[in-house]
């Protein structure tokens, strides 16, 4: 099972990161072997190693590729969207993610915490993340969408907070009605509006 004739190496790759993805997301991160990803691609452990130096590496490769956040995607189709409705669409679908980004997720999660190999690419991952957040709320405070007064780095790590949790607590553990989230959201992000526009909301009929 070496490297498959016909098969790009950026072709084997994806293929790598394509098993990663299941294989950790069924198994967890300490109960997958290279050789299991290595075998479910089609592939001998040299060729993946030709790719990834490690197993902590090709996990969190994997997330950077199957676990696109949805703010991407979002944005992806509709880049001019504005950041208070971005985020009330994806606050939505949090709670009802039970898919494997969100796996992926919660296995990047735990053996960050046990494995320094895997926190130093997270701390990474989770910075990118961040950074995207806050550069949005930046430009929204700039628009005059968000109040300039708050902290677009402490608003990120609030929208990573929700995210980050919203993949260990999943619907068969807790549940809220759908109409009871929407509406909490949505009182949320009214918060967020300039002092101006929130009181003009608050007094329209």
């Amino acid at each position: 099972m070496g490297r498959i004739a016909g098969v790009t190496a950026a072709e084997t790759r994806e293929r790598l990161l394509r098993a990663a993805a299941d294989v950790f997301a069924e198994r967890g991160y300490d109960g997958t072997r290279v050789a299991d990803i290595a075998a479910a691609a089609g592939v001998s452990n040299g060729a993946l190693y030709a790719h990834f130096g490690s197993k902590a590496e090709l996990l969190v490769a994997a997330l950077r590729a199957h676990g696109r956040s949805m703010l991407a995607e979002l944005l992806a189709a509709d880049p001019d969207r504005p950041v208070t409705e971005l985020l009330l669409v994806i606050g939505r679908k949090l709670p009802r993610r039970p898919d494997v980004r969100g796996r992926l997720i919660v296995e990047a999660l735990v053996a960050a915490r046990r494995d320094q190999d895997v926190a130093l690419p997270m701390r990474d991952y989770l910075g990118e993340r961040a950074g995207q957040i806050s550069g949005l709320v930046r430009g929204a405070q700039d628009d005059g969408e968000l109040d300039p007064a708050l902290s677009p780095e402490a608003l990120a790590h609030f929208c990573l907070l929700l995210a980050m949790g919203s993949a260990l607590v999943t619907p068969d553990l807790h549940a809220v009605a759908d109409e009871e989230w929407a509406d909490l959201l949505t009182r949320v992000v009214t918060v967020l509006a300039p002092a101006g526009i929130t009181a003009e909301r608050e007094s329209t009929p």
